[in-house]
C-alpha cells in the first residue's frame, strides 16, 4: 500500500501535544503503513476523530478495558448465560469508572462508554445506558446527590433500572397509565398498573444482575386528580426475589444481544414519600397541592423524563462505534482474502475489486462523517445555555436518527463484504446490525422523533439558502463549479435542504382545510426529506470543520477526498432537482458518476491507513479471525483441528 506523501514539516500542535506514533501489534495488516511519516498521518486523524486533546479522559479508560480478557468473546453460552456475563461485565466498567455519579454527569464520557462498549458487547452498552444514564442520571438531575444517598447504585450493590413504556404506549409515553396516588394517611404512594396495557414494557428488571431498583414513571394522583408523569424510586427486589406487589416476567428473546427485558406490573405497591423524585417541574408541600414552573402534564413529563436526550447521544455512540469496527474487520478481511485474478494463476486481494472497495470506501467516508458529526453534537449538548435546549435536542435527535441509520446500512454491507465468514458472531460482523436494531428503537423510535423534528423545523427552523426563484444562480457562476471543491458540494447541500423545506411548506398549505392529520400526512414526506437533508447537512459542516484542525498535509489530503465521496454520495439522489432549479449544469450531473469513481480510485490505496486511525484494540482486532491473515488457522482451531 503506498500513501499520499507530502515534503512539508509537521508543526506541534497547541499547547504542545504531539502525536504518539501508533505502535504496531499483532493484529496489524502486512500491508499497514509503517514509516514514521504514515504513523504521524494515522496519529493526526485518530487525534481528530477522537476528541482531539481530551482524547485521554473521554476515551482512555472504555479503550483499555474492552482490550482486557474479560471482553473477548465467549463460544457457546446460551443467552441467559449471555446475559449474566453482560451484568459482570457492567461491574467491569463501574471498578473502572473511578466515580460512578460523575460518569452519569459527563455526557462526553457517558456517550464514550457505549461507542467502545457496543463493539464488544452490544447488551453491556444497553445496560450501562440504562444505570448510568437513565437511573442514576435522572437522579441526579433531579437534586440526588444533595437528598439521597446514591452509594448503594454508585457501588451496584444494587443496580438502577428505568421503567416508562408501557405495554400499550411506546412512542406515546405521555399517555402512560400506571398511577401513584397520594396516600393522605401515611403521607407516601400507592403505586398501581391498573390495565394489562399499562404493564411496563421491556425493562432490564429480572433478578439476573443482582437486587435491582428502578425509577417508574407513573401519573401522580391527588385526591383522584392527575397532575401528570413523574418518576418514583422504586426497590424491585431483593436477594430472594422480587419484593410484595411486583410481578416480574421475562419476554420472549429477541434480537441482538441479549438482556433480560421483562414485562413488570405493580399491585398496591406502597412507597415512602421520599420516593417522588421532585425538581422546578413540580414539588408537593405537605398539604398535598402542587407548586410547578411549568404550566402543562406533558410539559412536566417531559421534563422528569430529560434523561432521554442523552440516551440518543449514547445511542448514536454507539452506532459510531460499531461501524468502525465493522469497518475496520472488512478492511482488513480485503486485504487477506485472495482470490483468481484474471491472469491464469493470478492470485488477487479483494481490494483489487472496484465493486468490493467501493461500497467499503463509501461506508469509511461516511463513517468519518457520522463520528465528527457526534463529536459537534454532544459538544452542543454539554455546553447548551437553557434558552437554547429546545434546538439543541432537536439536534440531538437529527443526529440520533441519521447515525444508527448509517450504522445499520454500512455494517450490512460490512457483513455482505465478508461472505459466509461474516455470518459467524466469532467475526462481531453478524451481530452489529442486529445490535442496531435496538438503538434504531430506544430513546425514542427514529421516524417519530424524526417527524417531531419535522414538524418544528417547518416554521422553528430557516434553511440556510432563501431558494427563491429570485436567487438562481447565474449559468456563467454554475458552470464554472468543480465537483472536486467539497466546500461548494456542502452548499448545493444546504440547497437541498431549503428545497424539501420549502415543498413541504407548500404541501401543508394545500392539504385539506379543517383536517390536521390530513395536511401532515400531505406534508410529512417532504418534511423528512427536509431532516435528512439537515442531518447531511451537519455532518458535511462537521467534517469541513475537522479538515481545518487537520496539521499532517497527507492527513488533510485523504480527509479532503473522504469528504467529497461522503457529499457526492449524498447529493446523487438530488441531481434531479438541483438540475432543475440551476444549482447544477447537465455536465455536472453527467460527470457525478465519473467524479465518484475517481476519487475512489484515489483513496483505494489508503483504506487500511484511514480504518488503522479507528483506534481499534490490538487485543480486539486478534480475537476476530476474519480480521487476520491467519484466520483459516484460527477458524480451525476453532472447531478443534487445530
Amino acid at each position: 500500500m503506498t500513501l499520499l506523501t507530502f515534503q512539508e514539516q509537521v508543526p506541534p500542535r497547541p499547547g504542545g501535544l504531539q502525536h504518539a506514533p501508533i505502535p504496531p501489534n499483532s493484529a496489524t495488516s502486512p500491508t499497514s503503513p509503517t514509516s514514521d511519516a504514515a504513523d504521524t498521518t494515522t496519529g493526526d486523524l485518530t487525534y481528530l476523530l477522537f476528541d482531539r486533546g481530551d482524547r485521554e479522559r473521554i476515551h482512555g479508560t472504555w479503550r483499555r478495558l474492552i482490550s482486557t480478557e474479560e471482553f473477548r468473546y465467549r463460544p457457546g453460552l446460551t443467552a441467559a448465560q449471555r446475559t449474566a456475563l453482560s451484568y459482570s461485565r457492567l461491574r467491569k466498567v463501574n471498578d473502572a469508572v473511578g466515580h460512578a455519579v460523575d460518569l452519569a454527569d459527563d455526557p462526553y464520557r457517558l456517550a464514550s462508554l457505549h461507542e467502545w462498549a457496543g463493539v464488544v458487547d452490544g447488551a453491556l452498552g444497553t445496560l450501562a445506558g440504562i444505570h448510568y444514564n437513565l437511573f442514576l442520571g435522572s437522579l441526579i438531575d433531579h437534586g440526588g446527590t444533595d437528598e439521597r444517598d446514591l452509594s448503594e447504585f454508585s457501588s451496584m450493590r444494587r443496580t438502577g433500572t428505568f421503567l416508562c413504556t408501557e405495554l400499550a404506549h411506546g412512542n406515546d409515553a405521555a399517555a402512560l397509565r400506571t398511577t401513584a396516588e397520594l396516600d393522605r394517611r401515611t403521607g407516601g404512594f400507592i403505586l398501581h398498573t391498573p390495565t394489562p396495557g399499562a404493564q411496563k414494557f421491556m425493562p432490564n428488571t429480572s433478578l439476573t444482575g443482582g437486587p435491582k431498583t428502578a425509577l417508574v414513571a407513573a401519573r401522580l394522583l391527588v385526591d383522584g386528580e392527575d397532575q401528570g408523569v413523574f418518576l418514583f424510586l422504586t426497590p424491585l427486589s431483593g436477594a430472594s426475589g422480587p419484593l410484595p406487589g411486583i410481578r416480574v416476567r421475562c419476554l420472549p428473546e429477541r434480537t441482538g444481544s441479549p438482556v433480560d427485558h421483562c414485562l413488570t406490573s405493580f399491585d398496591q405497591v406502597r412507597l415512602p414519600r421520599e420516593a417522588l423524585l421532585e425538581a422546578e417541574h413540580g414539588r408537593l408541600d405537605r398539604s398535598g397541592a402542587l407548586a410547578s414552573r411549568l404550566g402543562s402534564r406533558r410539559k412536566r413529563f417531559l421534563r422528569s423524563i430529560g434523561r432521554v436526550t442523552a440516551g440518543k447521544l449514547c445511542m448514536s455512540a454507539a452506532g459510531t462505534g460499531v461501524t468502525r469496527a465493522a469497518l475496520a474487520i472488512s478492511v482488513r478481511h480485503a486485504h487477506h482474502r485472495r482470490i483468481s485474478g484474471p491472469k491464469a494463476g493470478e492470485r488477487v486481494p479483494l481490494t483489487a475489486h472496484r465493486s468490493h472497495h467501493g461500497p467499503l470506501l463509501r461506508g469509511l467516508a461516511t463513517a468519518y462523517a457520522m463520528t465528527f458529526l457526534h463529536r459537534r453534537v454532544v459538544s452542543r449538548w454539554a455546553r447548551h445555555e437553557p434558552a437554547d435546549r429546545d434546538a439543541v435536542e432537536r439536534l440531538v435527535a437529527v443526529a440520533k436518527g441519521w447515525i444508527t441509520w448509517q450504522a445499520r446500512a454500512i455494517t450490512i454491507e460490512c457483513r455482505e463484504r465478508c461472505g459466509a465468514q461474516g455470518l459467524f458472531s466469532v467475526n462481531a460482523l453478524a451481530d452489529f446490525p442486529l445490535n442496531l436494531e435496538g438503538a434504531i428503537t430506544a430513546e425514542g423510535d427514529n421516524l417519530v422523533i424524526w417527524l417531531k423534528a419535522a414538524g418544528e423545523m417547518l416554521f422553528q427552523h430557516r434553511a440556510e439558502p432563501s431558494a427563491s426563484q429570485h436567487d438562481r444562480p447565474s449559468a456563467r457562476d454554475v458552470t464554472g463549479r468543480d465537483l472536486t471543491d467539497p466546500r461548494w458540494l456542502r452548499d448545493l447541500l444546504a440547497e437541498v435542504e431549503s428545497l424539501w423545506q420549502n415543498r413541504a411548506r407548500a404541501d401543508l398549505r394545500r392539504g385539506p382545510a379543517g383536517n390536521t392529520l390530513g395536511r401532515w400526512n400531505a406534508a410529512s414526506s417532504a418534511a423528512l426529506r427536509m431532516v435528512s437533508a439537515h442531518a447531511q447537512l451537519q455532518a458535511a459542516d462537521s467534517f469541513l470543520d475537522a479538515i481545518d484542525q487537520a496539521v499532517d498535509p497527507t492527513a488533510r489530503a485523504l480527509l479532503h477526498r473522504l469528504c467529497r465521496l461522503f457529499l457526492l454520495d449524498q447529493l446523487a439522489e438530488h441531481t434531479g432537482d438541483l438540475l432543475a432549479d440551476g444549482h447544477l449544469t447537465a455536465q455536472h450531473v453527467r460527470a457525478l458518476p465519473t467524479a465518484v469513481d475517481a476519487v475512489t480510485a484515489e483513496l483505494a490505496p489508503h483504506m487500511t491507513a484511514l480504518v488503522d486511525a479507528f483506534d481499534l484494540p490490538a487485543e480486539f482486532l486478534a480475537s476476530v479471525p476474519v480480521a487476520n491473515s491467519s484466520y483459516i488457522d484460527d477458524f480451525d482451531r476453532l472447531v478443534g483441528g487445530g
